[in-house]
C-alpha cells in the first residue's frame, strides 16, 4: 500500500461536491479500468487489462480476490444470475465468482489480432453496451456493440477508441467518447427498445501537444460515470484530473489527482457517496512513476452527491 502523504484539495476542486482527499486502495494494476460497485456485497470489481486479471475488493474488511484470464479483460458487469460478465479480447464471458468457473457467451466479432473490447455499461433494461478499440489507434474502425437477448449487435462505429459509456438518470441519453479524437458524444436512447439515434458532440477537449510536453495538457476523455443529478464525471487520461460536466456539457469543475493517468470513475460505498477511480501505470516513464506512487492503484474520494446503482445484465 502506498505510504505517501494524501494530497490536499485545491481551489480547482472547490466547486465540486468533494468531501475529503483521495486515498489509495490496492492491489496495484498495470492498466486499471472498469470499476464496478456491487451494492449487495459491498464489493468493488475492476479490471487490470495489461495484467489480464479481474480484481475484487471489499473496502470495509480488506478482503480481496482476483481471477486470471487468457486475454485482456477490459470491462465487467453484474449479471442477474449472480455471475459476473467480463468482456475480454476473445469475447464475452460469464464468471462464477464463487467457484471460478467461466463460460464464453460469444466470440469476439472482430479481428482479435488488431482490435479488442474496451469500456462497457449496462442499461436499466439489462442490455450490455461495450465499445472496442483499435490497438494501433490508426483508423476510425472501432465500434459500439450491444449484448441483449443472447445476441451481440453492432450499434455504431467510425471511431478509434470507443470509451466512456454512461447513461443519464432517465436512460434517455447515452454518452460515449472517442478518446483518440478527444470528443464525447451524446445520443438519444430509447429505454424500451435500446435504439439509439441523433449522435452529436457533447464535449470536446484540447488535443495533446505535438511536442509531447504534458505540463499544460488537460488530458483526453476516458471512462465516465453519471451522478444522481445527471452530471457526467469524466476521467482525463494523461491529464491528472477528473472533470464534472453538466447535462448540457458545461464544465462545472475539476478534481486534480495525484496520478497522471486516471482511467475511469464509479460511485460506490455507503449511499453511493464514494468515487472510486481506476488508474494506470503501464508504459509510463520511470521518473513519472517515481513521483506518483499511487499510479495503478484505485483512488477513493468521498463525495457529497450520490451516484447511480449499477444495472445488471439480463
Amino acid at each position: 500500500m502506498p505510504t505517501s502523504a494524501q494530497p490536499p484539495l485545491t481551489a480547482a476542486s472547490a466547486a465540486l461536491p468533494i468531501d475529503g482527499p483521495p486515498r489509495a486502495l490496492g492491489p496495484v494494476a498495470q492498466l486499471g479500468e472498469s470499476p464496478l460497485w456491487c451494492t449487495d456485497t459491498a464489493s468493488l470489481y475492476w479490471c487490470d487489462i495489461e495484467g489480464r486479471r479481474v480484481h475484487r475488493l471489499q473496502p470495509d474488511s480488506g478482503a480481496a480476490a482476483c481471477w486470471a484470464f487468457d486475454t485482456e479483460p477490459a470491462c465487467c458487469a453484474l449479471g442477474r444470475d449472480g455471475r459476473l460478465r467480463v468482456a475480454c479480447r476473445d469475447g464475452l464471458w460469464a464468471l462464477d465468482v464463487h467457484t471460478g468457473a467461466r463460460e464464453r457467451l460469444v466470440a469476439a466479432p472482430y479481428d482479435a489480432a488488431a482490435e479488442r473490447f474496451n469500456d462497457g455499461r449496462c442499461d436499466a433494461a439489462g442490455r450490455w453496451w461495450i465499445g472496442t478499440l483499435r490497438d494501433r489507434r490508426d483508423a476510425p474502425l472501432a465500434s459500439l456493440y450491444r449484448w441483449a437477448d443472447g445476441r451481440l449487435m453492432r450499434m455504431a462505429g467510425e471511431v478509434t477508441v470507443a470509451n466512456g459509456l454512461a447513461f443519464s438518470p432517465d436512460q434517455r441519453t447515452l454518452y460515449w467518447s472517442d478518446t483518440t479524437a478527444h470528443t464525447i458524444y451524446a445520443q438519444d436512447h430509447d429505454p424500451a427498445t435500446g435504439a439509439i439515434r441523433a449522435r452529436r458532440v457533447f464535449a470536446r477537449f484540447e488535443p495533446k501537444p505535438s511536442s509531447g510536453d504534458l505540463s499544460g495538457y488537460g488530458g483526453r476523455p476516458d471512462g465516465a460515470a453519471v451522478d444522481a443529478q445527471g452530471c457526467l464525471w469524466v476521467a482525463c487520461f494523461e491529464g491528472s484530473r477528473l472533470v464534472r460536466l453538466s447535462p448540457s456539457g458545461e464544465q462545472l469543475g475539476e478534481l486534480p489527482l495525484p496520478v497522471r493517468c486516471p482511467t475511469m470513475p464509479c460511485f460506490g460505498g455507503p449511499g453511493l457517496r464514494t468515487l472510486y477511480i481506476t488508474t494506470a501505470r503501464h508504459g509510463r516513464p520511470a521518473d513519472e512513476l517515481a513521483a506518483q506512487p499511487w499510479a495503478g492503484h484505485v483512488l477513493a474520494v468521498p463525495v457529497g452527491v450520490p451516484g447511480l446503482p449499477a444495472a445488471h445484465v439480463a
